[in-house]
């Protein structure tokens, strides 16, 4: 009985009506609400940053600090050892690289041709906009340029989220090819 009527009041909800009477929600609340939802997407992009610069600042030192990490970039390693040797080398090696370009994706600069008035890149384009709607007071015109950046942070944050994924996948194998080299072969 009880999960037949939360599944009512979940259709109620997904169709727009409740059993109770509709009122009319402050504006202001849907501004702080997208404002928020903008400063999240903002910090999580942020946070994508840091994670790539932890990765490749850890490959870095990895392959700095370590004879064994230098060694599968060197060609000697291909031709005179063992298949199984070079085959594990390799991988790490390739490994190691994809975590890298993978980081180096993650901060890359990005054009936003379909950017808003709060991205600088196209304020030249948007200025007037802005201009013309404060002209006119329309309030809507601020939701939607919020709602706008909104979804162009979510793609860029999918985009960075994606190769940090990329780059935290590269990084395992890189310390189990690691692991391999030096349980096997030394």
């Amino acid at each position: 009985m009880v999960q037949r009527a939360a599944g009512h009041t979940r259709d109620a909800i997904r169709n727009g009506s409740s059993s109770r009477q509709k009122k009319d929600a402050d504006p202001k609340l849907y501004i702080e609400h997208i404002k928020k939802v903008n400063d999240v997407f903002y910090d999580q992009i942020k946070i994508a940053d840091q994670k790539a610069a932890y990765l490749f600042t850890f490959m870095i030192a990895f392959l700095v600090s370590s004879a064994e990490g230098r060694s599968v970039f060197n060609i000697g390693r291909y031709t005179d050892g063992r298949w199984t040797e070079a085959f594990v080398s390799g991988l790490m090696a390739f490994a190691v690289m994809f975590t890298l370009v993978s980081a180096i994706m993650v901060v890359l600069p990005r054009n936003a041709s379909n950017g808003t008035t709060l991205y600088w890149g196209t304020w030249a384009v948007n200025r007037e906009r802005f201009l013309a709607a404060r002209a006119e007071a329309d309030s809507d015109f601020l939701i939607d340029e919020y709602a706008r950046n909104v979804d162009n942070l979510a793609a860029i944050c999918h985009r960075k989220f994606f190769f940090v994924g990329t780059a935290f996948r590269g990084l395992l194998v890189a310390v189990l090819a690691y692991v391999v080299l030096l349980a096997l072969f030394k």
